[in-house]
């Protein structure tokens, strides 16, 4: 099903409100399974809010009905990826990788809201968001080597051991066994885990705190995260002398301490 946005129609649901862009896939008959269309959009989308940092500050990811996301459709992709030249299945992970490094590449933070199964590529876009809440409903299962494949897709051996260590990761992705939400919450893979009814009052929640940080300083943080991971203990040290450096001489800063003197809430731009 597709949703209109401007010009372009996408094929999930999505809406902007207050400075939150909110994804949902939306095809509960199949557990929100994902298809080529889908892969491009979500390529397509993230691309597109990399340029509006300043309008949308948060990009929420979600799913419609029992599920948050159950992975590559088997017929839709499983089937036609069967059909396609060695070049044809390169492009395609090309294309689904580029979802993940665009999601980890955004300035906004990401969130996932996870309710039921989060399984396959579902479970590796919640794996690249941010932060990631969860119903009790929920669950990942990260299935790669369950249909023949490997462990290793759209960039998640690179995710997974900076979330939960590298043993626990390489479990995981050997074996692909289910992973509750408590098992998710007490090994770092969940940000937080509420009752299901309470899951659109949390990202509602946590999405406002967001809202009130300074963007630009998200931005970094979310810069360094990343970068940090291939850099030697001095490099990182200098790298966040000059990104604060940075900030400190930004507008953002001035507004904090503005705020504060004046007894009232700052308000950040991202400038």
């Amino acid at each position: 099903m597709m949703r209109t946005m401007g010009s372009r129609r996408w094929h999930f649901d999505y809406r902007e409100s207050g400075g939150v862009a909110t994804v949902t896939f939306n095809r509960p008959e199949r557990l929100n399974s994902l298809t080529f269309e889908v892969y491009a959009d979500i390529r397509d989308l993230t691309a597109s809010l990399r340029a509006r940092a300043e309008e949308v500050r948060v990009l929420v990811l979600r799913g419609e009905g029992r599920g948050f996301c159950s992975g590559g459709d088997v017929d839709e992709i499983i089937g036609e990826l069967l059909k396609m030249d060695t070049r044809g299945v390169y492009d395609f992970a090309r294309m689904t990788g580029a979802c993940v490094r665009n999601l980890r590449e955004l300035p906004q933070p990401v969130v996932a809201a996870v309710n039921g199964i989060a399984a396959g590529a579902g479970a590796v876009l919640a794996a690249a968001s941010d932060l990631r809440l969860l119903a009790e409903s929920a669950s990942f299962r990260f299935l790669f080597t369950k249909v023949g494949i490997s462990g290793g897709d759209m960039g998640i051996c690179w995710l997974l051991p900076r979330l939960v260590g590298l043993g626990r990761a390489t479990e995981i992705l050997m074996l692909g066994d289910k992973i509750s939400a408590s098992e998710a919450l007490a090994m770092g893979l969940a940000s937080r885990v509420v009752p299901d009814a309470d899951l659109d009052a949390c990202v509602a929640e946590v999405t406002a705190r967001l809202h009130e940080v300074a963007p630009w300083g998200l931005a970094m943080t979310k810069e360094m995260l990343n970068r940090a991971a291939s850099m030697d203990y001095g490099s990182a040290i200098e790298m966040e002398a000059w990104t604060q450096t940075l900030l400190m001489t930004a507008a953002d800063f001035r507004e904090f301490h503005a705020g504060f003197t004046g007894k009232r809430k700052p308000v950040f731009t991202g400038r």
